[in-house]
């Protein structure tokens, strides 16, 4: 085997073991909360995982004239001095940074035929043109986020609930 077909196989067999998320890789809280991606708001349910989109802080920038010396006036009412003045600039937190939290399927959710059940799915609905293959590539994460914009989550992780919406992810039972 040359050098260059033993670094190319190693290469590929490093690819292939990124891709499987084996249960090791995923940390569980003291609470018992699953966090695949280490992300669980606080008080998530035990064994469930989360999606996290943030919401940047709206900042404004305020320059104000700031008086530093008044004027002074003579006694005939004529300006002896100008007033001096300063511009002062601060930031002010217009709208506080914010997480909106998901609710998202676990990673060992995510199989091949899962993932092909999902691309159905999203083609029936006319959302995805690509093969059923059982990849998340792109082309899936872009229908799952066009599918998702339209309910107004702006993700292309796909929530549980879209997965429910979808019928791939069985609905709680009421009671």
């Amino acid at each position: 085997m040359t050098h260059h077909l033993r670094v190319l196989t190693l290469c590929a067999t490093a690819a292939l073991s990124a891709c499987d998320m084996p249960r090791a890789a995923q940390t569980v809280s003291a609470q018992g909360v699953v966090q695949g991606n280490g992300l669980a708001p606080p008080g998530a349910p035990r064994g469930t995982c989360w999606g996290k989109i943030p919401t940047p802080a709206v900042i404004e920038t305020v320059t104000e004239q700031v008086l530093v010396t008044p004027a002074k006036t003579n006694a005939d009412g004529t300006i002896a001095t100008l007033p001096v003045y300063r511009d002062e600039t601060r930031q002010n937190i217009v709208t506080p940074r914010t997480d909106r939290w998901f609710e998202t399927p676990c990673p060992p959710a995510f199989t091949v035929e899962f993932v092909s059940t999902l691309q159905r799915a999203l083609k029936a609905r006319g959302r995805y043109a690509g093969p059923i293959n059982g990849n998340l590539d792109s082309a899936t994460r872009a229908a799952v986020l066009d599918v998702q914009r339209a309910n107004g989550l702006s993700s292309d992780v796909l929530s549980i609930e879209t997965a429910r919406m979808l019928g791939l992810v069985a609905a709680p039972r009421d009671g």
